[in-house]
């Protein structure tokens, strides 16, 4: 069916005026929202995403005012744009204001997020714009206001923007539960979601209709478009045959400067805030004339900080900026013709999305440069290019019913305008997460948000929403408030604000860090060096320094683990160089040190796992390498040893990277015996890995997320936020009082699951095991550690030495193994 309506003729020749022509899966677009349809479009970034579903919206609105479409205002929300980073809702707005503007639409668009100051929250309380760019969390705020259906009334679509990004955890939960209530209140609009790369499309569309609706009049619209994507490693002039993480992309600094200097504009992207900090502070050192045209941008940079460096980019002030994931999602940044990611990014569909920041315009090529951070990430180079090419792409799962996020959103509708029992039991399970709520389940939420369950009860604190019949509502203002306070999942260690002692606000740092410093010590934060003052309540104050040895912040959950699809690339590559396959340049410059672990040990083909046995005078070393990704090797490597101290009494030192793990014991272990003894057996894998972990300390730090997010747990008041100490003591002390006399409590029994399935990728694991079971086993007995070896070696170094006593300690090690 083609579409041949008056908006449909006017937003055509839009296209035509900026002489532009509407790709087909944007047309395919609009026709499927002509025809009620709710959708996933999938579609590489900068191809014209926004348009295609903003676009439809505007047709449909012309066509049903054809006579006064252009002066018709008032009309209350129409278009709700969800969006999981504020730093994209600039951009979205601009490009959709700007062509209301230019088709004569006179809709307001307004943003509101975490950002927005109270007088223009009010505004838009006033009078609801007829487009509302906002996050998941301002919209559980919005439910949490009193007559809330109202603001919703007209409400015609809803797109969820970066789906992706939000499916598989809390934040997306989020969404489908607003998703529901809206449902249930305006029934009729339409739901799309927008994706970039994601392996699971059908299950991404299935979550983002609800429980029930796949089939159902929904579709998913994939961009046939190739977009045109240039990846270059920077290769080193020397491999390093016994390399370490970190340490080589540093002394590769220099080969970045022809990149900046002959590039307009150059995001330079690194994992962790951390090594943005570094790296900002390394290139200024190497290259000073980048002074005034260099500029860092993460998350934890005071928000006008971060305001700033969007637009000096935008406009094409800066020549480099540092960054993180801050800047990898959505956001349209035409100046930049160059990314350059530092390190491996751990997965394909990130590296995508990160190259996508350069050429982000249809028909115009990305450009991204491939900086690796020691010699074995050029493995992981040569992996991501085959994955691209062959359209591999990570999954996302979806997170099944997490109880601490439903009892949050029902103390979100009780603060509101509350709900009702049955009604509202309905509409949560429509939801893809909570499809198989149990009832009892149910009744256990409403009880623990009513009474505090049985074990809190006698406490009125926890006693936060009145039950009245089957009706229930919050009537204390002070529960309220604190709630409003807590909306959200995003749960970190506490923050503390970094503040010139006489002006403006840097950012904030975890308290753990700030925690560590004293009076007169010297940091490196927000690209410049700072002299700690003093701490007041949760402020750290400082001085600026021309000092340039202070230490780097280092924040919590820095280090990402190889995905399972780029691991199976790695293998791949290995395989290759085993039977003399070698087609990438990347493998090609390693090939030395790849003969080199042939010659010393082995290179593991696919269907072979490689364990090598050293002897040096720390001890004797047992090497794994299951190429499965650190956090798969945390929980492995852990079992293992419980496994192995079943069988003799030994202890070990334990460490890992994304390619294995090292056992390291005083006495030498006879693991032939244990493998033919069922050392991978996955009989009984929980209970040992519940031994082998401590599980019950995993579950009680988990439990502090889990506490926080449900409301048990109350982090404070704006400017008098609870001390990470405090925190703990109240977390460790309910968790305790739970599993003494409410062991059932369900959220104590999610914090175990949480572990299982999220940390230690339970599933995966036994998936691992069981594969080991069928593959051959390869031991090797070198006589010194091998270059696969040493980088697992260094990383236990660093938990013991400062940087640069490990420095000089690997140098020797280095020469010691050459010798």
């Amino acid at each position: 069916m083609t579409i041949s309506t008056l908006g449909n003729t006017v937003v055509h020749q839009w296209f035509a005026n900026q002489s532009w022509k509407p790709f087909p899966f944007q047309e395919e677009v609009w026709e499927a929202y002509s025809e009620g349809k709710d959708g996933l479009l999938n579609a590489p970034t900068g191809s014209g995403k926004t348009l295609a579903l903003w676009m439809p919206i505007l047709i449909d609105w012309i066509n049903k005012n054809p006579d006064n479409y252009k002066t018709k205002t008032n009309n209350g929300l129409k278009l709700l744009w969800i969006t999981p980073l504020r730093a994209l809702t600039k951009d979205i707005k601009k490009s959709l204001q700007t062509s209301a503007w230019d088709l004569d639409v006179p809709w307001l668009i307004k943003v509101r997020t975490g950002d927005t100051s109270t007088a223009d929250k009010l505004l838009i309380k006033k009078q609801m714009p007829e487009v509302l760019i906002t996050t998941p969390e301002s919209l559980h705020l919005m439910l949490a206001s009193k007559d809330y259906a109202r603001v919703f009334k007209n409400l015609e679509c809803v797109v969820i923007d970066e789906w992706h990004e939000l499916l598989g955890g809390k934040r997306g939960v989020l969404v489908e539960l607003g998703l529901s209530r809206l449902r249930a209140i305006c029934p009729g609009f339409q739901s799309w979601g927008i994706s970039a790369t994601i392996g699971n499309l059908d299950q991404a569309l299935e979550v983002l209709v609800g429980e029930g609706n796949i089939g159902k009049n929904n579709v998913i619209i994939k961009a046939e478009i190739e977009k045109l994507l240039n990846v270059k490693t920077i290769l080193p002039d020397e491999i390093e045959r016994f390399p370490w993480s970190g340490h080589l992309g540093l002394n590769m600094a220099i080969k970045l400067l022809p990149i900046l200097e002959e590039s307009r504009s150059t995001l330079i992207f690194t994992n962790t805030r951390g090594q943005s900090e570094i790296w900002y502070k390394k290139l200024l050192d190497i290259y000073p004339d980048l002074a005034g045209n260099i500029a860092i941008h993460h998350g934890s940079l005071d928000r006008e900080v971060r305001d700033w460096v969007e637009d000096a980019i935008h406009e094409g002030r800066l020549k480099v900026v540092v960054c993180t994931s801050s800047l990898d999602l959505g956001v349209d940044f035409a100046p930049v013709e160059n990314v350059i990611q530092i390190g491996s990014p751990k997965g394909v569909s990130r590296f995508l999305q990160r190259a996508g920041r350069s050429g982000h315009r249809p028909g115009v090529a990305s450009n991204i440069y491939f900086m690796p951070t020691n010699s074995l990430e050029l493995l992981e180079a040569a992996g991501l290019q085959e994955a691209i090419k062959r359209k591999i792409f990570e999954e996302r799962t979806p997170m099944d019913k997490p109880l601490d996020v439903l009892v949050q959103y029902l103390v979100t509708l009780a603060v509101s305008d509350g709900f009702e029992d049955k009604r509202t039991y309905k509409e949560v399970k429509s939801s893809y997460a909570y499809r198989n709520l149990k009832k009892e389940e149910w009744d256990w939420a409403l009880e623990f948000i009513s009474t505090g369950g049985e074990t809190l009860k006698e406490y009125n604190e926890y006693q936060r929403v009145d039950k009245i019949g089957n009706f229930y509502k919050v009537t204390q203002k002070r529960v309220a408030l604190r709630h409003r306070l807590s909306i959200g999942t995003i749960v970190s260690d506490p923050m503390m604000r970094v503040q010139f002692l006489r002006g403006s606000n840097l950012g904030s740092i975890e308290e753990s860090f700030i925690s560590r410093l004293n009076p007169g010590d010297i940091f490196w934060f927000a690209g410049r060096g700072l002299e700690f003052i003093k701490a007041k309540e949760m402020v750290a104050y400082v001085r600026k320094t021309n000092r340039t040895n202070g230490i780097i912040p280092s924040w919590l959950g820095g280090r990402m683990s190889l995905s399972t699809q780029l691991s199976e690339m790695v293998r791949e590559k290995l395989n290759d160089f085993k039977n003399n396959i070698i087609k990438d340049v990347e493998i090609e410059k390693l090939k030395p040190l790849l003969d080199l672990q042939q010659e010393w040990s082995a290179i593991p083909e696919a269907n072979e796992l490689l364990i090598e046995k050293v002897k040096t005078d720390e001890g004797f070393h047992i090497f794994i390498f299951p190429f499965s990704g650190r956090s798969i090797h945390e929980g492995l490597s852990a079992l293992i040893a419980f496994r192995l101290a079943q069988r003799q009494p030994i202890s070990f030192s334990i460490a890992m990277n994304d390619y294995g793990f090292e056992l390291l014991s005083d006495e030498e272990v006879d693991i032939e015996h244990a493998i033919k003894n069922g050392l991978f057996n996955v009989k009984h894998l929980r209970e040992d890995i519940l031994q082998s972990v401590n599980g019950t300390e995993m579950a009680k730090r988990k439990f502090r997320e889990i506490g926080q997010i449900s409301g048990l747990l109350f982090s404070g008041y704006p400017g008098k936020m609870k001390k990470n100490k405090h925190l703990q003591a109240s977390t460790g002390l309910l968790f305790d009082v739970f599993k003494e006399y409410d062991p059932d409590n369900l959220l104590i029994k999610q914090a175990y699951n949480e572990v299982f399935r999220y940390q230690l990728d339970e599933e995966h694991l036994r998936e691992l095991l069981t594969v080991t079971g069928r593959q051959k086993i390869l031991i090797t007995k070198p006589e010194k550690p091998t270059p696969f070896a040493f980088p697992i070696m260094v990383d236990r170094m660093r938990e013991k030495l400062t940087s640069e006593k490990l420095e000089d300690r690997i140098r020797k090690l280095q020469v010691e193994l050459l010798s």
